[in-house]
């Protein structure tokens, strides 16, 4: 045995093992502190807004005023509360929210201004109409004279990176932000919006809520729990082989030096005979056992024993006495 050989727990001191461990707790610590309570946060979140989108459709449509304040601003537990406003639509006012997809095709929403009765001018998404070649569709007006209509509150969107653009005879935008649909139209405008109702009135194809399906992500963040454990269970599982496997080559290699010492160890020499040898004698002297003086071949995971061929060889010869 090599005398830099390794023995005990110093062989896991390498840097192959030392590496090895490392990623092991680091993998571990980030399953459980970053990835498993980041999916399971977004699952959190999904069924905060499922049960906040059911309570808002519960509610009755209550007026304008008792969700939006003076700005025209809701809180976040407001957003999907529906309002019943009356008033009538600025069609003079509208803008287009081009190329948003919807139900996964790609649409044009109208945004219109509305004048709420001794009220302020409010935004009205008042649906969307899809598009096949990328132009803008047909949009049909939005009636005239006063109406009454039901709208969910909806929080204002940031200002979009790219710019608004003049198209198709449309001022078109890139997202719902009221402050920058005001300075196109020239509007004062509430810094929330609404968004219309089906069946009622201007209403085009009525936007769908969110759908309700909380998708994957608590298996998610129970899969990352359950990697974060089985991780250093693997690494156990890889030491403990280790270590087994060395006590086996320990086994074996001093089983092997214990079969290559003399049987009659240091004794004394016997005194030659004066007797002549026979025939026979002489004969196996000069043609010895193949397998006389020889160890038998260590087998990394086979046996320990001779072959069975030597004890056949030794049998052929015991036959010639």
């Amino acid at each position: 045995m090599s005398s830099t050989k390794r023995s005990g727990w110093k062989v896991f001191l390498t840097p192959g093992w030392v590496i090895t461990t490392v990623l092991v707790i680091a993998f571990s610590y980030l399953a459980f502190t970053v990835l498993s309570p980041w999916q399971l946060g977004k699952d959190r979140d999904i069924v905060n807004r499922n049960e906040h989108v059911d309570a808002a459709f519960e509610q009755e449509p209550t007026d304008y005023h008792n969700i939006f304040d003076d700005q025209g601003e809701i809180t976040n537990d407001q957003e999907w509360r529906r309002v019943r406003i009356t008033g009538h639509y600025l069609p003079d006012k509208e803008v287009l929210l081009r190329m948003r997809p919807v139900e996964s095709g790609p649409s044009y929403q109208s945004l219109v201004p509305f004048q709420i009765d001794d009220g302020p001018v409010v935004l009205i998404n008042r649906g969307f109409e899809p598009t096949n070649a990328g132009d803008a569709p047909h949009i049909p007006t939005p009636p005239s004279g006063n109406v009454t209509l039901v709208a969910h509150a909806r929080a204002n969107e940031r200002t979009p990176d790219k710019a608004p653009m003049q198209a198709d005879g449309y001022q078109q935008v890139y997202g719902i932000n009221t402050q920058q649909i005001g300075k196109l139209n020239n509007t004062t405008l509430g810094r929330d919006y609404l968004q219309l109702s089906s069946d009622e009135p201007g209403v085009l194809q009525p936007i769908p809520i969110p759908k309700q399906d909380r998708g994957n992500h608590l298996s998610y963040g129970f899969q990352w729990i359950a990697f974060g454990i089985m991780a250093p269970l693997g690494l156990g599982y890889f030491v403990y082989s280790e270590i087994r496997e060395r006590k086996r080559v320990r086994e074996e290699e001093a089983a092997l030096a214990a079969s290559q010492r003399p049987e009659g160890g240091d004794g004394a020499q016997a005194p030659a005979s004066k007797i002549a040898e026979s025939p026979a004698a002489s004969a196996e002297k000069a043609d010895p056992p193949a397998q006389a003086g020889s160890t038998p071949q260590r087998s990394r995971y086979g046996s320990k024993h001779p072959a069975a061929g030597q004890q056949r060889g030794f049998d052929r010869r015991r036959d010639n006495f």
